[in-house]
Formats: C-alpha cells, structure tokens, sequence
C-alpha cells in the first residue's frame, strides 16, 4: 500500500507552497486542458515556473524518478560568475564565404522553413518538436562556426510581411556569431542559438490585430504584447525536452539592466548570461528591420542605439564585443565606393575591418554592371586606376537595390560561388 500523498511509486503531491526549483511535475490538480501548460510533464526550472504553477494549482504530483532534487539543483548565479569569457580571441574562420554559402543557404532555408511551421502549430494549438528545433540550430552553429559572414549575410533578406518569423531566425543567427566571437563552446553556442530561436515564440499568443497595428498601441494593447514574455515561458514549460535556459531567456529578454524591463523588473545580477546576449541580438535586429509601423534603420544607427542603451538597458561588455564581432561594414552591408559604385558586403577581414570582401552592383552612373567580387584588402584598383575605398554605408532599398530580390534571382550566388 502507498504511504500518504505517494499514489504510485513514481508520483508524490506536493502542495504549490512547497515547489522547488528542480522538481518535475508529471500531473495537476486539474485537467491539462484547463491550465496554460500544453503538454503533461516539465521541470521546475525557474522560479517563474514555480509562480505559474501557484497561479493556477493548489497542489501537483512531481515524478520522482524525473526530478533533480533541490539540494543538487545550482543556483542562479550572477553574470560575473558565469563561463563567459570577455577575453577569449574568437576562432579564425574554417572556410571562406564563397565555400560556405550553399551550406549557408540550405540551412537557413530550411531553418527559416521550420520557425514559421513552430509558430503556426503554437497558433493552433499544437506543441513545438524540440528535436527538430534542436537539429536546426546545430546546423546553424556549425556553419557560423565554419565562416560567421555567410549566415550574416543571409540575415538581410529581409520581409516586412514575416516579420516575426524571420525576426526569430535572425535573433539566432546574431546570438551565435556574438557566442562564437566570446570564445563559447559548441553546446554552449547550441543552447544559445535555441534561446534565440525560441525567445518570441510567445508572440503567436498576441492577436494578429494587436501585433501587426500600424499605429500606436494603447496602453492596454501594450499590456497585451507584454504578456507574451509569460505566454512564452508557458509554452516553453510545457515542451518536453527543451533546454531550461530558453524559457528563462523567454520570459526575461525584455527585462533591463536598470530594472525598468518586464515583467518582473529584473536588475543587472538577476539576469542570466544568455538572456543578456539575446536581448543585443533581438534590440539589433528589431531596429535594423521593417515592420508594419516603422521602416528598418541602417547597421550604424543600430550600433548609436545599442551604444546609448549600454549599461542602462543592454550590457555594456556584450554591447561592445557585438559591435566588435561584426565590425563596421557586417556582411550583407550595401556601401557606395569612393568613386560612386555601389556594392554588397560579403565577407569581413578580421585583421582589415574596413577593407571587406565586396560584390559589385552598380557602376558609377548607378546602373547595372556586371557582378564582380572586389577585396579591398587587396588594394584592388577601380576603373580609374584608384585602390576601392568605401565611402559611405547606405540602406538597402538605396538606388532600388533590393537584396532579397538579388539573392532570389541567384545572383549573389553565382557570384560568389
């Protein structure tokens, strides 16, 4: 016979009061379908986890067997004590970008492919395959790994109709590049990509109405889109297998340094290493992008934001090294040369930040010349006789030039391969 509160061997109720972190929970109190978790089974990973559970449950059954028992659960440990290092030199590249952008290419193709499938099955919903998130991001981190600039550049095609969905996408490819420039290891860079990856997933919770108004929003429609921080970890919760720190980066990636972020008001030490790398990832991103209620700005004011933003809302020593790892003309930058051509950044000189790897669009005249890849590190020679030099950045849509459209025609890639 069971003792009191044991119903099998595995199971034990605990009242909500008395969750810790560690614990996983394998039944409610109540139906499944009558609570926010989507799937039966998750770990207490978070202290927010805990707080939903105490929402909507007066007790729950913990799988013993499944449980990492507080006593050996680590504790949250601030960023100073945390394996990032803000020293460590990044690995040099593997491959050049002409080697490694059809790589680069199907993975993101098929990536991207996925994201949109997680949100319309969140939408309806279904739950998200975890295994299958897992594997595309691991493919994603071998190829930044490989050459970081091939996926950078993918990260510019850009469509202010999937918005959210490519937002995610880029949000991973940028906390990856920024994890490999501080020296993180490869499951390291795999738990951080799919952090990236799934740090919106809350958003298809959010009314289309409300997450696609052009106009202002008001302040209870505001409230509305802040909640899908808490819808976020719930999903998350309910995911079997997921990587714990994603639903803290989920619930926590609009917190701020300063304490004025949401939804708990977070400070500088409460705040996890991954949450902070994600939130510089997914501020960039949102401002270099279009959306329906405002036009993407160019890398340089980017940079000015997250430079106005360090120490107050952003960390200021990732903030930096961002700034660092992608340099001052990133991959898939339109820049206009000294002599009036214009041309697309493909590739970066680490040791030459400005003197990047360039394919060339229009002539002076800003007609249409034909493709040419042109390394300014190489002090190669313009139709004058002058060595290139990149005089100004300018902002895609410039002289009509459309990147994504270039790339769809294939024109990026029979240059480049």
């Amino acid at each position: 016979m069971d003792s009191p509160g044991i119903t099998t061997l595995r199971k034990i109720k605990v009242a909500a009061g008395d969750l810790k972190i560690g614990m996983y929970v394998c039944e409610l109190d109540r139906p499944w379908l009558d609570s926010p978790f989507l799937f039966q089974g998750f770990v207490l990973a978070t202290q927010a986890d805990i707080d939903a559970v105490r929402k909507v449950c007066k007790y729950v059954y913990i799988d013993a067997y499944r449980t990492q028992f507080p006593e050996t659960t680590p504790r949250r440990r601030p960023i100073k004590s945390s394996r990032l290092s803000w020293t460590a030199a990044p690995p040099e590249k593997r491959v050049s970008v002409e080697r490694e952008i059809d790589r680069a290419q199907n993975t993101h193709t098929q990536t991207s492919k996925l994201v949109k499938t997680f949100m319309d099955d969140i939408r309806f919903g279904r739950g998200v395959d975890i295994q299958l998130a897992r594997d595309a991001v691991c493919e994603c981190v071998d190829s930044v790994y490989r050459n970081p600039d091939a996926m950078l550049l993918l990260t510019q095609l850009k469509d202010r109709d999937e918005y959210t969905a490519q937002h995610s996408m880029n949000v991973c490819i940028f906390s990856i590049v920024l994890g490999r420039y501080l020296g993180m290891s490869i499951p390291e860079l795999r738990n951080l990509g799919l952090s990236g990856l799934m740090h919106d997933m809350g958003k298809m919770r959010v009314p289309l109405e409300i997450l696609n108004k052009p106009g202002r929003l008001t302040d209870e429609e505001m409230t509305v889109v802040k909640a899908h921080t808490v819808h976020g970890r719930d999903i998350l919760m309910s995911t079997r297998g997921v990587y714990p720190g994603a639903i803290d980066v989920a619930y926590e990636h609009h917190e701020n340094l300063d304490g004025t972020g949401y939804p708990n008001g977070l400070t500088d030490a409460q705040i996890m290493p991954y949450t902070r790398i994600v939130a510089v990832a997914d501020t960039y991103d949102a401002v270099t992008s279009d959306r329906v209620y405002q036009s993407g700005r160019t890398h340089m004011d980017a940079i000015a934001i997250l430079n106005n933003e360090s120490g107050k809302r952003l960390d200021g020593n990732l903030v930096t090294k961002f700034v660092e790892c992608l340099g001052t003309y990133p991959a898939g930058s339109l820049v206009e040369m000294s002599n009036g051509e214009v041309a697309l950044v493909i590739e970066v000189n680490p040791r030459q930040k400005l003197r990047p790897k360039v394919i060339m669009l229009l002539d002076a005249d800003k007609n249409p010349q034909p493709h040419r890849i042109v390394d300014l590190a190489k002090l190669d020679l313009d139709p004058c006789g002058q060595p290139y030099r990149i005089k100004a950045m300018l902002k895609n849509g410039s002289y009509n030039i459309d990147i994504k459209r270039y790339y769809e025609q294939g024109l990026i890639q029979r240059t480049v391969r």
